[in-house]
């Protein structure tokens, strides 16, 4: 059984949105960036259109999503008061880990990038010398 979770909240600056999709591989979360506060039809809309180009995070195996109370009044005096948890910590850390393997990824491949210039580079000032040297 797979359960998605979508979470809108207010960061300070920008209103994100916070996906969580949790099945038998384990929790994978995904991070979208609204800008201006989204309005219920812009969201209803934004997952039908887009939800299968999100890229989620691998999934975080032996995490276990955390169950909500059953009880949706018990959920809606939660939130009444302000006691729900906008985001859980463990989908956070599902995301930052898939960030810091994009991070080394995309490290490698610029240092491969660089390391193929210089030698390019370099054979090409080899090459000039050399022809430069020829007809002596």
């Amino acid at each position: 059984m797979m359960s998605i979770t979508l979470t809108v909240f207010f960061d300070g600056q920008f209103w994100v949105g916070f996906f969580e999709q949790a099945d038998g591989e384990g929790l994978k979360a995904c991070r979208v960036v609204f800008g201006a506060e989204p309005k219920n039809q812009e969201i209803h809309d934004f997952i039908l259109h887009n939800y299968h180009r999100l890229r989620f995070s691998p999934p975080a195996a032996g995490i276990k999503p955390q169950k909500i109370a059953a009880n949706p009044k018990r959920r809606q005096r939660q939130i009444a008061k302000g006691q729900s948890k906008s985001i859980s910590t463990k989908s956070q850390q599902t995301v930052k880990l898939a960030y810091e393997e994009n991070k080394t990824q995309r490290k490698l491949q610029s240092r491969e990038r660089r390391d193929a210039e210089e030698q390019r580079k370099f054979k090409i000032r080899t090459d000039k010398k050399k022809a430069k040297h020829r007809g002596h």
